[in-house]
């Protein structure tokens, strides 16, 4: 009896220590907020190697973002000789972009950083991963500036690089043994700009909103990208919810015409608009200009002979006798298409677009 008088003794007293030590307003230490270590001096960069951004936490090579670098992921993907991409987007406190339509690129605030990783998984002969390089875009004040990074053989490090090289991989892609002298572009040497440009000025490719009009897992779960771009505040709200959209090009539940279209415009259209580097061509290959099929260059007459037999850029029904066809599975520099960023053919999209030329019925005149 006694030892439970000094049982409950003991516990109101400590109860009322915890009432007056929680209940004053003085004694209250807030948590501070915390804050990103990303690093992006506009009047540094691009620093000399990718790890003084400290864009990713513990190991780098692991890619692991820092605190408000967020992944992010177009529907369809240029194709780079088959390497695997990991994007991811950065942008200093209290800024975002803004939506300047479906099919343009997002206006992004100076100092915003779009960082990507390019990396092949089974590589030969030990299947082992190995990171090549990571190329970021920095907007500064005056515009975008481009800054790739090499990584080294013990993958540890990548150091920038402005003059371009080849490197040569070989790796295990869908049961088959496949090589590449992989291309690293030169940025001093405009091969970057040669892409991403509108007239004469840099610009992204890639984060356009009808790209990322999609979910993807962010590991807490999946999300919208456009909705979670404005829940982390890296966009203006004010965006159309109505956005006509790309896809997966390989997504076989989508329709054959608009897995084409969509493929067409992450890898062409940049080089086939006004102020770009073949606008003098009469093809249009955005996607929001692509629901006429005749900007693809159906039943349109070629203005350069490219091989014999070629009678349209694309000729209904014979993928044989369709420019486009020989473009894309060319792999000679003169001739191939797109003109960077490859050196292979990419079989899986050439058997596609081969299928929707076949698939075609119009009558040329």
């Amino acid at each position: 009896m006694k030892q439970n008088y000094f049982l409950k003794k003991s516990l109101l007293f400590l109860l009322f220590f915890a009432f007056i030590s929680c209940g004053s307003d003085n004694d209250y230490t807030p948590i501070p907020e915390p804050t990103s270590p990303v690093v992006v001096d506009l009047a540094s960069v691009p620093y000399p190697k990718l790890s003084d951004y400290k864009f990713f936490e513990g190991t780098m090579k692991n890619q692991v973002p820092s605190l408000d670098v967020l992944p992010y992921e177009p529907a369809s993907q240029l194709f780079t000789d088959y390497a695997h991409k990991k994007r991811f987007v950065w942008m200093p406190k209290n800024t975002k972009a803004v939506y300047d339509g479906d099919g343009k690129t997002l206006v992004f605030p100076v100092g915003a950083a779009l960082i990507k990783t390019f990396y092949y998984d089974n590589v030969q002969p030990n299947n082992t991963t190995r990171i090549i390089e990571t190329r970021i875009m920095i907007r500064k004040e005056e515009g975008w500036i481009f800054a790739n990074y090499i990584w080294n053989a013990e993958q540890t490090e990548a150091t920038l690089d402005t003059n371009g090289s080849f490197t040569d991989i070989t790796w295990m892609e869908g049961g088959t043994i496949k090589n590449a002298n992989y291309r690293i572009p030169s940025s001093a040497g405009g091969e970057c700009l040669t892409c991403h440009k509108s007239v004469d000025k840099a610009l992204p490719i890639g984060p356009k909103p009808q790209n990322l009009n999609f979910a993807i897992n962010y590991g807490s779960g999946s999300k919208n990208q456009l909705e979670k771009w404005a829940e982390v505040g890296y966009l203006d709200n004010n965006y159309p919810r109505n956005i006509v959209s790309t896809v997966r090009w390989n997504d076989t539940s989508q329709p054959l015409e608009k897995r084409v279209r969509s493929y067409i415009d992450i890898n062409c259209a940049h080089c086939h608009q006004e102020g770009s580097h073949c606008s003098y061509r009469d093809m249009r290959f955005a996607f929001s200009e692509t629901s006429n099929i005749a900007n693809m260059g159906v039943c349109m007459v070629p203005v350069d002979n490219v091989g014999s037999g070629l009678s349209h850029i694309v000729t209904p029904g014979t993928p044989e006798r369709s420019v486009l066809s020989f473009r894309i599975e060319s792999v000679n520099e003169s001739t191939r298409m797109p003109l960077l960023g490859r050196t292979i053919v990419h079989e899986e999209a050439v058997q596609m677009i081969n299928q929707w030329i076949s698939s075609l019925d119009t009558r040329c005149n």
